[in-house]
């Protein structure tokens, strides 16, 4: 049996042009997973209220962070793809939730190379259904529509991993290293409504204030939760005071509750608290793009500056970090030995 891996992420449009950013926010916003609306009333809000205005305005702050490589996201992990495939020895294959290179372009691939076993690695270490889920129902749905045999293996969300949580804090390790007053961990935000909508046990999740803290079968799809798992690993691995972090939640979009604290209230709080040098890390994202160099880099930075503070470092996304690598690798080590055993097996039997 032929093993293969494919790496996906959530997209970036083809180039920083209105059109092009008009296309991707259009697919992106129409997915019912993302805006989890009824038909009629998401093509309306997306339609009406959002595309006659928004493309302009995302072209330009995409204009900003686009490299002589392209969108900063699929450039690096376009690296990510052939450091992973040089170190595993297996076709590995990239694709986009949205856009390109897209999910069929990649499993076309795969199926070119006679992969038969595939291992897909979400790259969201928390479960959503705006982002994780999302991802997955989709490269099923082509599975099927494309009648691809392939056995499918999907790996777990990972937010509290050891590998995962190692790579942060080591990529982290320089800039805490330096000296800080406090650290904002960003997480992207979610609509509270899909926080309920994931828990399986319906009366769980947002019922009480500290939800999160105890124990229930809706932590394992619950985003909130693993980020708040998350951060209590990597302080403790990183030995951040407790009076020294705060966490908060970007990119929020309309008018229903979002998980809050935003990172935009929170940027201005820590600012007129006192705060001089802040350090602000995003673990959702493991590749740098425009809600973290754009939002959080330029965007943010202005709000804490304008708000009193004096220092802002953005720490960078895991990216192409020796140590993501392995924990990637690591990801696809029981997968080969799974089938690699199997062959053994067959070859033996025959």
């Amino acid at each position: 049996m032929s093993a293969g891996v494919l790496l996906i992420n959530l997209g970036s449009p083809d180039s920083p042009s209105v059109g092009d950013v008009r296309r991707y926010l259009r697919e992106f916003l129409m997915d019912g997973r993302v805006i989890d609306t009824p038909w009629p009333l998401r093509a309306a809000i997306v339609h009406g209220c959002i595309l006659p205005f928004r493309p302009k305005e995302s072209a330009h702050a995409y204009q900003s962070v686009w490299t002589t490589e392209g969108s900063p996201l699929i450039a690096t992990c376009q690296r990510v793809q052939a450091q992973l495939q040089k170190r595993a020895g297996i076709p590995v294959e990239l694709a986009m939730r949205y856009q390109n290179p897209s999910i069929e372009v990649a499993l076309g691939k795969l199926a070119n190379q006679n992969v038969e076993q595939l291992l897909l690695i979400p790259m969201f270490p928390h479960y959503a259904m705006s982002s994780y889920e999302t991802a997955v129902e989709r490269v099923k749905e082509l599975l099927a529509q494309h009648a691809l045999r392939m056995t499918l293996t999907v790996q777990p969300p990972y937010y509290e991993a050891p590998d995962y949580i190692s790579a942060l804090a080591g990529s982290a390790a320089d800039y805490l290293n330096d000296g800080y007053d406090h650290l904002l961990f960003s997480f992207h935000g979610v609509p509270e409504r899909q926080i309920k909508k994931a828990d399986p046990t319906g009366c769980h999740c947002l019922k009480t204030r500290n939800c999160c803290e105890a124990s229930s079968p809706a932590h394992a799809t619950c985003y909130r939760a693993q980020c708040f798992k998350t951060v209590k690993a990597f302080v403790s691995q990183a030995n951040i005071p407790a009076i020294k972090y705060s966490i908060a939640f970007q990119s929020r979009l309309g008018r229903d509750p979002w998980l809050a604290p935003s990172t935009e209230d929170e940027l201005q709080r820590l600012a007129r608290a006192s705060v001089k040098r802040l350090l602000v890390i995003c673990p959702a994202f493991v590749a740098d793009c425009l809600e973290t160099i754009e939002e959080i880099g330029i965007r943010g930075r202005k709000v804490f500056l304008e708000a009193g503070g004096k220092d802002f470092v953005r720490i960078p996304c895991l990216n192409g970090h020796s140590l993501w690598l392995t924990a990637l690798e690591n990801m696809t080590m029981p997968f080969l030995e799974k089938y690699q055993s199997r062959d053994m097996i067959g070859s033996r039997d025959g």
